[in-house]
């Protein structure tokens, strides 16, 4: 093989496995990215049905029950215009109240219930999650939040 040719398939080879690593990292970054939706975008069916998404707003006050396994519970997310229900199955954080902020992920099922795999609460009196903050400040004032 000429010195031309033998350069040319190097350079060749190198764009190939450039491309290839490129596919593979943005393949890896777009399983990995989970988008966050309110109470309100949900109801609207803005948030895929069978995907993981977050959903972030306030723990509505008498919506939490324990079903009889020990370790699942469910409760309802609100953003105090629009509530869906949720279901986690494993131990709540410490900080995990009823009328806290909480964000949860996981998956929107055909039912309509919002099967959680992680939830997240609050970590001191005066946070809440930018997202979550700002979905109940549209609500509260009757917009639905946009994409």
């Amino acid at each position: 093989m000429k010195p031309r040719n033998r350069r040319l398939a190097l350079v060749v080879a190198g764009v190939a496995a450039l491309g290839i690593t490129a596919a593979l990292v943005l393949n890896a970054f777009q399983s990995n990215l989970v988008f966050f939706f309110s109470p309100s975008q949900v109801a609207a069916n803005e948030a895929p049905v069978n995907k993981t998404f977050r959903i972030g707003g306030m723990v509505e006050s008498g919506s939490l029950k324990r079903l009889p396994d020990g370790v699942t519970v469910q409760f309802v997310v609100t953003d105090t215009a629009k509530h869906i229900p949720v279901q986690y199955k494993g131990i709540l954080p410490d900080l995990f109240r009823e009328g806290k902020g909480v964000i949860a992920q996981g998956r929107l099922e055909s039912d309509g219930m919002f099967r959680a795999q992680e939830v997240l609460a609050k970590h001191d009196e005066n946070y809440m999650p930018p997202e979550a903050a700002d979905a109940i400040a549209k609500a509260q004032k009757g917009e639905l939040p946009k994409k």
